[in-house]
């Protein structure tokens, strides 16, 4: 990550340009979706009326001209060879190798999307010697659109074909319905359509299908009257071309193509430069689509892979962690003084709360605030309530952000062990004891706190409290465990007073004040434990803006932090546990999956459109699950009512996608090395806490 640049300021075109990715990879996804044929749709089986007819194109082999109509047939023991469904890369080339064995041409009814896809192959397939004919763009059920779909289903292969050998194609074979069985009213109809254009339609006697040990067999003729053969460009149709070639020509057959059998040429012609420019165009999109379309659909199974991953992490860690914190006993019993350190700017709404609830303790403590240029009455409240309480003490300074406020606090206290919370915190009464019983044990420098949610009555505040009970207090239980706490929430955590100094004191060069000073612990060999009981309720922003501007620089922080400290991967000891841990977890789980996670919703949004919606619709709900889980187990945990989780398919439509943004823009952000300014967010007070007798209660 570069190193911000100073006095650069985040960039705001890019969301312009990311607007615009946006839209072009859904119009491609939607393209590609289109050219496909993965839309949904069913093929209509015959049956209908055949009294329209004509009685020739009943009879078989035959190729037609609607426009008269006409209908040609075959001359005695001649067969046409007709191949649809390519090209394609793992079959053609073995089709054409065995043609090319036994010297026989073969018409390729291939389809428009196939084509572009694989021009070279359409090159190749003329170049053997082989006829081109059009199988439609995406092989939809002609019988089931109308004339306009159908010319263009037909005219868009034509500017491939165009693109890809500089042809156009005469002959058609009407996808689903190519063999005479097939003809009825609604196929007739389509017939007539096709003729609209000036094409003429090839009808099969027989489609040899797909199961190599059967092609030869229902290819072989019953009797002696030409016929037109139609083979699958598949891998098992090479193989059968070896025993049936030989096997027709024993019984003096002769093999063509559809113009070589009957003589006649002007099967393809010439397309102009206009059609060769257009169908170079169409080619690339139909590439571009499909590389963008196997990207998300890759990205999709990464993202489900960590997914997954995650969950399984939790779900095996958290019980180790339950069984550990249970057994756990301070070391020895902590009975000094813990100064309470809060930087305060503009907290007039919710300061005294804090203050009131810190005095509350049930361990004796100091309170310091540290007002950081404050213009509201956050000062006068403070001076207040020292009035009353000699143990809180005001410190004053100009507005230099957080960071700088906590040093103060730090230089200013006269006790070993501190707590620093935000202006907006209220303290369980056995949240200090609980945090500092851990420094009984000599190697730990830090201690978070669990943070909650205070302000969750209204849908964003319950979507806010969903959040931290599953995504950041479950995951500090794996942290814990596995010794790599990388962050100390500002909301609540516990510092060794003189581990903090000697690791240089909090640091200003990032955001995430709280995530680079507790990286510089452990890289200093220090240990940071959690402690789930030392509860504080935090106020959480009750806007989208506010909320956008406070994960916005959270998420920015840390990847700050990440970089700054990305030396742990090498170092050992705790840093190496950090590194070698925390910082993969956090980078995988908490950048890359929230990157890439959009794919999800992205194909699962487009899939439900095709004919796999219902596979599509249960992938999503497995990913709903996969969430619901570990929800249900944190919130058990936490010792939390479920009902909130009831809005969590709420949230995983609206909420996550408003994540999902801010991580992006974070990523953006850092890769252009820009600085953010430090985003104060207004405070509203806690409405759903209350201090009684100095204990906040539910």
């Amino acid at each position: 990550m570069p190193r911000p640049r100073k006095g650069a300021r985040a960039p705001r075109a890019h969301w312009l340009l990311f607007g615009l990715l946006l839209s072009a990879v859904c119009a491609l996804l939607t393209f590609d979706l289109l050219v496909s044929g993965q839309l949904g749709g069913h093929e209509i089986q015959p049956g209908g009326a055949r009294d329209f007819v004509p009685a020739a194109a009943l009879s078989g082999g035959s190729v037609i001209d609607p426009r008269e109509p006409s209908v040609r047939h075959l001359p005695d023991r001649t067969m046409a060879l007709t191949v649809v469904d390519g090209p394609d890369p793992e079959s053609t080339p073995g089709l054409l190798d065995a043609l090319a064995r036994h010297h026989v041409h073969a018409t390729f009814f291939v389809t428009g999307a196939n084509a572009a896809r694989h021009p070279g192959l359409v090159r190749r397939i003329l170049a053997g010697g082989n006829e081109i004919g059009n199988g439609t763009m995406t092989r939809p059920d002609l019988r089931q659109v109308g004339d306009d779909r159908v010319q263009l289903e037909l005219r868009a292969t034509d500017l491939v074909l165009a693109g890809a050998a500089g042809i156009t194609a005469d002959l058609v074979q009407l996808p689903y319905a190519a063999t005479a069985a097939s003809l009825d009213y609604d196929a007739w109809k389509a017939i007539l359509r096709i003729g609209n254009g000036g094409r003429q339609v090839v009808v099969a006697d027989t489609d040899a299908g797909t199961a190599a040990g059967q092609i030869v067999a229902k290819s072989l003729p019953r009797d002696d009257r030409g016929t037109v053969l139609l083979m699958h460009d598949s891998v098992g149709t090479a193989a059968a071309l070896d025993r049936l070639l030989p096997a027709l020509r024993d019984r003096g057959w002769r093999i063509d193509s559809v113009g070589g059998a009957l003589n006649v040429s002007g099967t393809t012609s010439e397309a102009g430069l206009l059609d060769r420019g257009t169908g170079l165009l169409l080619i690339g999109a139909v590439q571009v689509s499909g590389w963008v379309a196997g990207a998300l659909r890759f990205l999709l199974l990464a993202a489900t892979a960590l997914a997954v991953l995650r969950s399984a992490v939790v779900l095996i860690v958290t019980p180790v962690h339950v069984r550990r914190a249970r057994r756990w006993r301070p070391p020895r019993r902590i009975d000094d003084r813990v100064t309470v350190i809060i930087p305060a700017y503009n907290e007039e709404t919710g300061i005294a709360a804090t203050i009131r609830s810190a005095l509350a303790s049930r361990h004796p403590v100091d309170v310091i605030v540290v007002d950081d240029g404050s213009t509201d009455g956050t000062v006068e409240v403070v001076r207040r309530l020292r009035r009353r309480v000699p143990a809180v003490r005001l410190l004053r300074q100009s507005n230099a952000g957080k960071a700088a406020a906590l040093n103060s606090g730090l230089s200013a206290a006269r006790t070993e062990f501190v707590v620093m919370v935000d202006g907006d915190t209220i303290l369980d009464r056995d949240a200090v004891a609980r945090l500092v019983a851990h420094f009984g044990d000599a190697s730990v420098g830090a201690v978070s706190g669990n943070a909650k949610v205070g302000n969750r009555q209204g849908l964003l505040g319950r979507w806010q409290h969903i959040e931290y009970v599953i995504g950041f207090n479950l995951d500090r239980r794996v942290y814990d465990t596995l010794r790599c706490m990388p962050t100390v929430p500002g909301a609540i955590g516990a510092f060794r007073r003189s581990a903090v100094r000697r690791a240089g004191g909090v640091s200003v060069d990032t955001l995430a004040e709280d995530t680079d000073l507790t990286m510089a612990l452990e890289r200093a060999g220090w240990r940071v434990a959690y402690e789930e009981n030392a509860v504080a309720w935090t106020e959480a922003p009750a806007t989208i803006g506010q909320l956008w501007k406070q994960r916005y620089r959270w998420c920015y922080g840390t990847l700050q932090a990440s970089w700054k400290h990305r030396r742990a991967l090498i170092e050992r000891g705790a840093a190496g546990k950090l590194g070698r841990r925390g910082l993969p977890y956090l980078v995988l789980f908490q950048v890359v999956l929230q990157v890439i996670a959009p794919v999800i919703d992205l194909v699962g949004f487009f899939g439900l459109f095709t004919q796999d919606a219902v596979s599509i619709a249960a992938i999503w709900l497995g990913f709903l699950l996969l969430q619901a889980v570990p929800g249900v187990v944190a919130f058990k945990l936490d010792g939390e009512r479920l009902r909130p989780l009831l809005t969590l398919p709420l949230q995983q439509i609206v909420y996550r996608q408003l994540m999902y943004l801010v991580v992006i823009q974070s990523v953006v952000t850092a890769l252009a090395g820009a600085r953010l300014p430090w985003h104060k967010l207004d405070r509203r007070g806690q409405p759903g806490v209350r201090v009684r007798s100095g204990r906040p209660a539910r």
